[in-house]
């Protein structure tokens, strides 16, 4: 339900997705562990239980994705998803909330998170969750996206829709139409039917707009196209 992102990075095929658990309840990460501990195909590899703990274990390296609680002592889970995703090698980050679209939330898809649960998330789903995000595919239903950026938008400054427009002008006509579409909450295989291209151009295409806009998300880069008054 939480991924922003179009080009994923991660893990080999074959090799297991290497999971930190960031949260201040042991509880919490006790239930997680359990869940993710279940699938083959993830590693609970380290648990942190404040966001310094959880920077300083990524900073020591092989961990490809951090289920990150947004409340957390000593350093919030928007501080250190700042923290993380400006690594050169930065894991995927999940955040861990108990309302959707809230002003954390919101904050942390602007810090880079690649997506929000909610802690009530069925198992299932959290295990899904964390392997699509890890494949870079967008998990953000339109309604949701279209939501977190009316609240980021409405309170910003107008100074900041020159500055959208001076980012969105190095882009080409192609790349334009894809963000738009992904500020319309489109995935990847509904963009690539829609503009007559391969999932794998699209992701190309996305991976070049991450660049070029500065963004590490899909949510950027569609409050980007909304400033710029392209949506």
């Amino acid at each position: 339900m939480a991924d922003v992102t179009g080009a994923g990075a991660g893990p080999g095929t074959d090799a297991p997705i290497r999971v930190l658990l960031a949260d201040d309840d042991a509880l919490v990460r006790a239930g997680l562990a359990m869940i993710l501990g279940g699938s083959s195909t993830i590693d609970v590899v380290g648990e942190a239980s404040d966001g310094q703990e959880a920077v300083r274990r990524v900073r020591a390296g092989g961990i490809d994705l951090v289920l990150m609680d947004i409340r957390m002592p000593v350093m919030d889970g928007i501080a250190a998803t700042a923290a993380l995703v400006a690594l050169p090698d930065a894991p995927k980050v999940i955040v861990l909330t108990t309302f959707d679209a809230d002003e954390y939330v919101v904050r942390a898809l602007a810090a880079g998170a690649n997506g929000f649960l909610l802690k009530d998330t069925p198992p299932a789903d959290i295990v899904d969750a964390v392997a699509r995000v890890v494949a870079g595919e967008p998990m953000l239903s339109p309604a949701i996206t279209e939501q977190l950026i009316r609240q980021v938008t409405d309170a910003v400054p107008d100074v900041r829709a020159g500055q959208a427009l001076e980012r969105v002008a190095c882009l080409t006509d192609r790349e334009r139409e894809v963000a738009v579409a992904i500020g319309r909450g489109a995935s990847n295989a509904e963009i690539a039917v829609s503009l007559h291209m391969s999932v794998a151009t699209v992701k190309a295409h996305i991976s070049h707009l991450f660049t070029k806009l500065g963004a590490t998300n899909r949510v950027q880069v569609a409050i980007a196209m909304h400033e710029a008054g392209l949506l």
